[in-house]
């Protein structure tokens, strides 16, 4: 689908300041390409929208003796790309932004191809996060970030080191001072944290598409009604509050929340509102059938991806490539918070001495690769949504566990 003319190789490879012959090839092309004007569409994250605009400008500088361009910035979710890309692939973005858990069902539908410089990849990035852009051994995107992960924000005026270890701790301590710890349990995402490291089990199977799971398990030392017990425990302290994302940030920005889970694309927000006394830490233990249990994490990365319909395929190459690297992941960390997954920009300095990095990396023992499928978000959102109000109709836990699992590994 993608069409590879002779001058992206030699603009390519001219960057590495290959022969001479080379060079002469690509003013043959800059002759041809410079009245053309090269349109491209990218898909990014509405938060990112000033960073992309500051990378569109410096890409086409320094290309600008090659080709005119016109690159459009439209707003679209990460999470929901697959769905919206896949509507109408021909009239979908050249590049775009992604959750790695969609490579898979991108690439099945022939949105993506594999990466002609994987080697090159592989070279430049995380172990993990090219593990997160493949699909069995080919590389279909271009890894953006290693960060999509959750952990424990905290303020360190009211939780000590030893506090933050446990969340029955710290949302006791919480309501003590009218106070809250919130979590968001109208997300999938996060409950995954307490089935995580029980011996319950979830998971996509062969077929790329349905999953399995036994998170209502009424055998082992730990059970679904174990962590639905749990759950409700916590739900239950004044000092608790299930609250999204927005509303965590919110709280912590107006002092009513004093510890949560989110992750670093909050982190400036909170380091503005708490100054000083801002924490970091990997997610604590909670109880559990009277024992503390890791709290775990689903772990991933952000991608970009060059459709395989785009009408100028090489230039859409290039950008994607020009967003991911190595100078614009570091930008991305000044400007976003964001952690690299190029290896040179991870290692750096500033990235190394980041609090929300390191948790994030703390956190990364009890995390595993989101690898989901897409019916695994509604049942459990529904089944956190009850538990975090209390369960008011009193239904059994175990029915709802049953109902839960039937809904997630449907056909």
């Amino acid at each position: 689908m993608k069409r590879r003319c002779c001058w992206l190789f030699v603009a390519v490879f001219g960057l590495c300041m290959l022969s001479s012959c080379a060079k002469q090839e690509t003013q043959t092309v800059r002759e041809e390409d410079t009245d053309q004007t090269i349109a491209l569409t990218v898909w990014g994250g509405e938060e990112d929208e000033a960073l992309l605009q500051k990378m569109f400008t410096s890409f086409q500088a320094h290309y600008a003796d090659q080709a005119h361009f016109q690159i459009t910035y439209q707003a679209q979710s990460e999470s929901s790309c697959k769905d919206a890309l896949l509507g109408n692939l021909e009239e979908g973005a050249d590049v775009f932004a992604f959750a790695d858990d969609q490579v898979a069902a991108l690439a099945a539908a022939g949105a993506l191809e594999p990466i002609e410089q994987a080697d090159q990849v592989r070279t430049d990035n995380l172990d993990a996060s090219v593990e997160a852009a493949s699909v069995g051994d080919q590389i279909y995107a271009y890894p953006l970030t290693a960060d999509n992960g959750y952990f424990l924000y905290y303020n360190k005026e009211y939780f000590s080191e030893e506090d933050i270890k446990s969340l029955n701790q710290m949302v006791e301590i919480a309501a003590e001072h009218g106070k809250l710890v919130t979590m968001d349990w109208s997300s999938a995402w996060y409950v995954y944290a307490f089935f995580g490291n029980t011996g319950l089990e979830v998971g996509i199977n062969p077929d790329g598409l349905t999953n399995y799971c036994t998170w209502n398990s009424t055998d082992g030392p730990i059970r679904g009604v174990h962590v639905a017990q749990a759950m409700l425990d916590i739900a239950k302290s004044p000092g608790f509050a299930n609250r999204t994302d927005t509303e965590f940030l919110a709280g912590v920005q107006d002092g009513s929340v004093i510890a949560g889970v989110s992750g670093v694309w909050n982190g400036a927000a909170i380091e503005e509102a708490w100054g000083e006394q801002v924490g970091a830490a990997k997610l604590p233990t909670y109880l559990c059938q009277g024992q503390p249990i890791q709290m775990a994490s689903f772990s991933g990365c952000k991608l970009i991806g060059v459709n395989a319909y785009s009408a100028h395929p090489d230039w859409a190459e290039l950008l994607a490539q020009w967003i991911t690297s190595e100078e614009n992941q570091r930008l991305r960390f000044e400007e976003r918070g964001q952690g690299p997954s190029n290896i040179r920009a991870a290692n750096s300095k500033e990235v190394q001495e980041s609090e929300a990095i390191a948790a994030l990396l703390a956190q990364s023992e009890y995390s595993q690769i989101q690898r989901i499928g897409g019916k695994f978000w509604d049942p459990v959102a529904v089944f956190a949504d009850n538990m975090a109000k209390g369960n008011p109709s009193s239904a059994p836990l175990q029915d709802q566990l049953d109902r839960m699992v039937e809904d997630v590994t449907a056909r």
